[in-house]
Order: structure tokens, then sequence, then C-alpha cells
């Protein structure tokens, strides 16, 4: 796989939870929980179940930060 983001995380999927349109993906990524919402077919065409092992991919072009006042 060749990508141009940078921002690749390895992580395992720990769960799955489907709607009519969009299923979000639960991921473990060494200790860090991350969700991605992708589309329920999109979900199906990759195979994932709980256990798979994937990569992560961030595209964005705005990261927010926040602290506490």
């Amino acid at each position: 796989m060749k990508l141009s983001a940078r921002n690749k995380i390895p992580a395992r999927v720990t769960a799955i939870t489907t709607g009519e349109a969009t299923a979000n993906i639960e991921l473990d990524a060494d200790g860090v929980r991350l969700v991605a919402s992708i589309t329920v077919e999109a979900a199906e065409e990759l195979g994932l179940s709980v256990g798979s092992e994937v990569t992560a991919v961030v595209k964005a072009s705005d990261v927010m930060l926040a602290v506490n006042d």
C-alpha cells in the first residue's frame, strides 16, 4: 500500500456498529481508542471483523487543539 498521507496508524478492530449507511469501526491503536466512520459498503468490501489488523489513515487539512482555561 502506497499513500501520500503520512499519518498512518496501525490498529486492531475491537468493535463494529453498523447503521443503515454508516459503520462505526472501533480501533485499538496500541492502547489508544480510535473510531472510524465509514460506509457500510466499505466495511463489507474491506471484509472487516473484530480482530482485523488495519491501518488508520488520517488525512485532514486542519487539526484543532484545546486546553483548559
